[in-house]
């Protein structure tokens, strides 16, 4: 590309819908292979002949080296340019999945490449909402944000679907070396057309402790933690739901005979992420409506009902599992962008980097047990069965009552614009 032209786009992507628009598709592009190992689940344990409890292993170490880096790579964002942080992330995507491609060959290989790209996801996620936050408008972060969740969710959506599309063309070690190839031009996208931040651009944080992440202030904040928990447990939810989506599918269908040619496992949990996208959007938006708490409230009870009936009433047919699979599916995507922007909009503008490291951190650890807790408790159930199902899929309902519990208990603050904003607080 000419000198010119690049200097053409870096003066045009200043401006914050420009950049909005650049981020997303950077990362719409980096996180197309996010889901190919759970897409790819039922194959890959019969491949290497993987225990349930290891399968969770191998999706759960994803979530686990995530939720690891994200507080060193997120609060990083606070003290340099978050476009440095952003291209390091990309780079262990474009590592992780090229070696998958190359090297997987059992259970080790493959936790420790799923772990790598783990560390990718930590860099590119939560970094990338960073690059927005430091620079749109108090009034702009909510839809902002938004538009961040919808990209990925888009990407992680179509995950499933590409996946098994290229496995059945190609095999699966070509799907994942062409989802690094995916990353390297998100990669240099955001090289060639994101500006570097002007140094007035980036806030000096203010540093009450010792070492470069000191979550002190941030956990003080009652309101950011409140929306922290919550996002723990309705993470846990969603990652358990897209690692073993496909799985409970497939024994639904293997198991009654009622499978369906057109709506198979992957495409199910393509339509499961794309309704969620559109929940997470329209979700925000009733939130800005009627109030942050109350939409999350009612979100984190249908999550709980559905995920207490989906293991007993799906089992038996696949067109019913299908139908629950889905409408549950969206419930969780409805508080998705709600519980992000509430923690971000009531964060401390200094430490809003901080706060989104530890925000992350919380989401992801839960991220990291929901999928282990499944394969642990189907292992513990005798394997997959209408009752290791429903076991295993009606604890993360008894989770999410508790949950519900605390975020009500600790009563966190609606945002600026919110339809309860101006209600006191008690």
């Amino acid at each position: 590309m000419p000198l010119i032209a690049v200097r053409s786009l870096r003066g045009a992507d200043r401006s914050p819908n420009a950049l909005v628009a650049l981020v997303c598709t950077a990362q719409v592009l980096v996180q197309i292979g996010a889901f190919f190992w759970p897409a790819l689940l039922p194959d890959m344990m019969a491949r290497w002949a993987l225990s349930n409890t290891e399968a969770g292993w191998i999706t759960a170490s994803f979530y686990g080296a995530y939720m690891l880096a994200v507080p060193v790579l997120v609060t990083l964002t606070d003290r340099i340019d978050p476009k440095r942080v952003y291209l390091f992330g990309v780079g262990c995507t474009v590592l992780a999945h090229g070696l998958f491609a190359g090297l997987a060959d059992g259970f080790w290989s493959e936790l420790l490449l799923r772990a790598l790209a783990g560390i990718g996801w930590a860099g590119t996620y939560m970094t990338g909402l960073k690059l927005l936050a430091d620079r749109v408008h108090p009034r702009q972060m909510s839809r902002a944000v938004t538009g961040h969740v919808a990209s990925i969710g888009v990407s992680g959506a179509a995950s499933y679907t590409v996946a098994a599309m290229l496995d059945a063309l190609a095999g699966w070690r070509l799907a994942f070396a062409l989802a690094a190839g995916s990353a390297a031009a998100a990669w240099m996208i955001v090289v060639l057309m994101v500006p570097a931040a002007r140094r007035a651009e980036r806030p000096a944080p203010r540093v009450s402790g010792p070492g470069l992440v000191d979550s002190r202030p941030v956990l003080a904040n009652r309101s950011a933690m409140a929306y922290g928990v919550a996002y723990a447990v309705h993470t846990l939810e969603m990652n358990a739901l897209r690692g073993w989506g496909v799985a409970f599918l497939g024994y639904v269908a293997a198991t009654t005979g009622s499978g369906s040619a057109v709506l198979s496992p992957p495409v199910v949990l393509t339509l499961l992420s794309l309704l969620g996208t559109a929940a997470s959007v329209m979700g925000n938006e009733a939130s800005i409506r009627i109030g942050r708490r109350r939409l999350i409230t009612f979100a984190m009870l249908g999550s709980a009902l559905l995920a207490s009936l989906i293991g007993y009433l799906g089992t038996g047919s696949y067109a019913v599992a299908t139908g629950l699979l889905l409408l549950w599916g969206m419930v969780p995507w409805l508080d998705s962008s709600s519980l992000t922007a509430g923690a971000a909009g009531t964060a401390d503008p200094e430490r809003r980097g901080a706060t989104l490291a530890v925000h992350s951190s919380l989401g992801y650890g839960g991220g990291f047990l929901g999928p282990l807790m499944v394969g642990l408790l189907l292992d513990a159930a005798g394997g997959m069965s209408p009752f290791g199902w429903t076991i295993a899929f009606g604890s993360i309902g008894v989770l999410m009552v508790a949950a519900l519990v605390a975020f009500r208990v600790m009563r966190p603050r609606e945002l600026e614009g919110d339809a309860q904003a101006t209600l006191p607080e008690r």
